[in-house]
């Protein structure tokens, strides 16, 4: 009831955030470190910071989320953190060993201005990591930035600490992908090994965060990319970063440091993207497109082809990440829908709103940061009411409110399964995607069929 107080008129608001579309940057930076095999992601800050950050991804995810954290208390808060940090480095390699520590600063440890290198260096020079031990380091304020934020700041991090040019250029080809499902990393990797070259991906969650179930606890799951495959990265004959907003700073890094031409291209979910990450693929590497791939596009087309009818036309506004919500523009277009609104409260800056409306067509209402928030959304769907809306958990309150079916997609999603299993990139993943939508539309028809309209084929 609540949200029938949101009011009709839109009011431009240049500080005021109501009900924000995104969570805060350690998130992002746990859920990267998380796909380094034998990595336990640390959280600098207060005890409570630690517990949304894993609540967080284990809502998400229905897995239990190892992390640990530098405790602040009162005390910390005035002095600095050095102490905890020094203390939990001693105490995790003691009880967890893990290889790598991960470590993520909060808002706390940001605004108090922990010198994360220095206490880092101390503890090498204290002995406090072992022999063949890592601890590294991302800055993840939470009062900037998104989720998406701090997932490029770990991932970029990851290039920093272990990518490394020995001057012998490797067979291999490097994939950095955005914050995406590890279903997604896993379609991914799929289209890699049926392409048939030697890839290296990371970070990879695939095999971590949906895990299967053997009856036993495994502190570090058997998922996640080695760190020796990370470092071989600097070697890697190419790079291809998928996802523009979480890896354009792991890619220029990797350029850079290591000298690997990387090349950054839009995520995989749909036909379009995905040809274009096949055939890119084909034309840098030197490839045949097997025929796997090719039944795999063939059958999206197919199942595209008999059903236009029902998408043709129809209207619709998404809301999430904003290199997901990008591809997922896309296909709406290939498929013939017109694309009402689209908003990101991740700061995906100018040139990506410049790049949505390209794709989208003239007319589409294009919105990132932190003003793009829920209230905004709900705003727009009252002036002009989608046939469906594409977001997170936390657009069901507005798709009830207004009965608009909901396409669970990005994160979080807190209340259905699957996510984490069912890819949406690739041909695969762009069928998946397609029944889902499918199913939206010929439910709501069902349901709003008159008797003597109500079909029994469809």
């Amino acid at each position: 009831m609540l949200l029938r107080h949101t009011p009709k008129e839109l009011v431009e608001r240049s500080a005021l955030t109501i009900n924000p579309a995104k969570t805060c940057q350690p998130v992002g930076a746990m859920y990267a470190a998380l796909g380094i095999h034998k990595c336990l992601p640390h959280s600098h800050g207060s005890q409570g910071c630690c517990a949304y950050h894993r609540s967080a991804l284990t809502r998400h995810y229905t897995e239990p989320v190892m992390a640990s954290t530098s405790s602040f208390t009162e005390g910390a808060s005035v002095f600095g953190g050095q102490s905890n940090l020094l203390e939990s480095i001693n105490n995790i390699f003691a009880l967890y060993n893990p290889d790598i520590i991960a470590v993520n600063t909060t808002c706390l440890s940001e605004v108090i201005g922990d010198d994360l290198t220095q206490i880092i260096n101390r503890a090498v020079a204290d002995n406090k990591i072992p022999p063949g031990k890592t601890v590294m380091y991302a800055s993840t304020p939470s009062f900037k930035g998104s989720h998406v934020t701090g997932y490029a700041n770990m991932l970029a991090a990851m290039v920093q600490n272990f990518a490394l040019n020995t001057g012998k250029k490797n067979d291999a080809v490097t994939i950095l992908p955005s914050f995406i499902e590890p279903s997604d990393m896993t379609e991914i990797k799929h289209i890699a090994e049926e392409l048939g070259f030697q890839y290296i991906m990371y970070p990879d969650t695939s095999g971590v965060v949906n895990a299967p179930m053997d009856g036993k606890f495994h502190m570090y799951p058997k998922g996640g990319t080695p760190k020796e495959k990370i470092a071989a990265s600097g070697d890697s004959r190419l790079a291809f970063a998928l996802g523009r907003i979480g890896t354009f700073q792991a890619a220029q890094l990797l350029d850079s440091k290591c000298k690997v031409k990387t090349q950054v291209i839009d995520l995989p979910i749909g036909i379009s993207a995905t040809d274009v990450f096949v055939d890119t693929l084909r034309k840098t590497v030197g490839l045949t497109v097997p025929e796997s791939l090719r039944s795999e596009r063939g059958q999206l087309v197919d199942v595209l082809c008999d059903k236009a009818q029902y998408l043709y036309g129809k209207k619709v506004s998404l809301m999430g990440d904003p290199d997901t919500v990008f591809g997922l523009v896309q296909f709406c277009a290939d498929a013939g829908m017109k694309v009402l609104h689209v908003l990101t409260g991740t700061p995906a800056g100018a040139k990506w709103e410049r790049r949505i409306g390209e794709a989208a067509g003239s007319g589409t209402v294009v919105k990132s940061g932190a003003q793009a928030d829920l209230f905004y959304l709900h705003q727009l769907l009252q002036n002009e009411k989608p046939d469906l809306l594409f977001g997170n958990t936390y657009c069901k309150y507005i798709a009830r409110d207004m009965d608009i079916p909901l396409i669970r997609c990005a994160f979080p999603i807190y209340d259905r399964i699957g996510h984490s299993y069912v890819p949406i990139t690739g041909y695969r993943g762009g069928l998946h995607l397609l029944i889902k939508i499918l199913d939206k539309i010929m439910d709501r028809q069902d349901r709003d069929a008159p008797e003597e309209q109500f079909e029994l084929v469809m």
